[in-house]
């Protein structure tokens, strides 16, 4: 639900947004009873085109914090519950969870609480210790979160489910391939579709980029180096917030969700960063793509078709002025009307290439039949 309302708020909210800021900054920037850019004029199209790019990057920072917070805020982990930390020995672990059955045992909580919800939290907490305590399970959980729990249970037919670290890693293989073969189809689909046509790339480097990242931080033994050394210690020293970290299946999530934003972000924004604003549009520039030549020419067409009206226009204007001293003589418009539109007719007659030419040669006929002598033949 929340990637759907995500996909609506790119849809509408960046161009709602523009608009009223651009208002805003008029507001702001232009005194009252000045005038101010009028849409369809160079300056206004520049203006939206730079006011455009800042909103789409705030709502592109928001989102990447939004799913942050869903993921490592909101969200919950075993260790967490627990209250231990990622590094936790099994000794502190098992130490910390005989503390906190003294508390959370269905037969020693009394309050407003069901027999049910206490029951299935006790039962949370004790998946949480047996998972952690077990190093295979342990391992697996890190990677793929509360699924590799079921995937240690027995399957559908009956078997055992996965036991060590290859059974784990083959199943979430599995599911990778899945997810990224899924992702390239789609990727490609829409290119076929004449979409994402800017940055196709640079996409597809992203994509390839991403299944490499996450394959390796699934098969190695160790947490991904770049969390357990640069990004979880700055998020506990800006947060202050020692309890806050990522392990590498939240990591995962956080950069699949970062890299969908990224797409969308690259469609609204690629475009403009060297997007034409002269003529008063957002006309975007070629980078290299076919369906952008077919719709420079499109664009060209158009701003040729109002040049023409407006020729037409002024050339009718002229022909009304022209014509301005025998108004009230209909009899003299008609005339006028009439040897106009006969000049009109055998001028373009007359120099059209091939009547010319016809003419030269039924000319060139006659003289070489006339007989000597003849008159007008010379």
């Amino acid at each position: 639900m929340s990637d759907l309302l995500s996909l609506f708020g790119w849809t509408f909210l960046p161009n709602l947004v523009t608009g009223w800021a651009q208002s805003l900054y008029y507001g702001i920037t232009i005194r009252a009873g000045s005038p101010r850019p009028t849409p369809g004029s160079p300056r206004y199209a520049e203006h939206r085109r730079r006011i455009h790019i800042l909103v789409v990057t705030v709502y592109l920072l928001y989102t990447i914090y939004e799913a942050h917070y869903e993921l490592v805020v909101r969200g919950s982990n075993f260790y967490g519950d627990l209250g231990v930390s990622p590094d936790a020995s099994e000794r502190e672990i098992k130490s910390r969870f005989r503390r906190l059955a003294a508390l959370y045992h269905p037969d020693k909580v009394t309050g407003q609480q069901s027999q049910e919800e206490v029951n299935n939290y006790f039962v949370y907490l004790k998946t949480a210790v047996d998972t952690l305590t077990d190093p295979v399970r342990r391992f697996a959980y890190e990677r793929f979160g509360v699924d590799a729990v079921a995937w240690a249970g027995p399957n559908g037919n009956g078997k055992g489910g996965c036991k060590t670290h290859h059974d784990f890693v083959m199943r979430g293989a599995q599911m990778l391939l899945s997810y990224y073969g899924l992702a390239a189809a789609v990727l490609y689909g829409l290119g076929l579709l004449g979409y994402l046509t800017w940055g196709r790339f640079e996409r597809w480097l992203v994509l390839a980029s991403m299944f490499v990242w996450e394959a390796h931080t699934v098969m190695s033994p160790g947490r991904p180096a770049v969390f357990e050394k640069f990004l979880n210690p700055l998020l506990q020293r800006v947060t202050g917030v020692m309890g806050r970290y990522y392990l590498p299946f939240q990591a995962v999530a956080v950069m699949r969700k970062v890299s969908l934003t990224v797409y969308i972000a690259i469609s609204q924004i690629g475009p403009l960063l060297t997007a034409d604003t002269s003529n008063g549009q957002l006309v975007p520039k070629n980078n290299g793509a076919g369906g952008d030549q077919e719709e420079l020419l499109k664009q060209g067409l158009e701003r040729l078709e109002m040049m023409s009206k407006g020729l037409d226009l002024d050339t009718s204007r002229l022909v009304e002025l022209e014509m301005a001293p025998f108004a009230g003589d209909q009899e003299a418009l008609s005339s006028m009307r009439g040897k106009i539109k006969e000049w009109l007719v055998q001028n373009t007659i007359k120099n059209d290439p091939m009547v010319r030419d016809a003419l030269g040669r039924g000319l060139q006929r006659r003289r070489e039949d006339a007989p000597a002598g003849a008159r007008g033949t010379k």
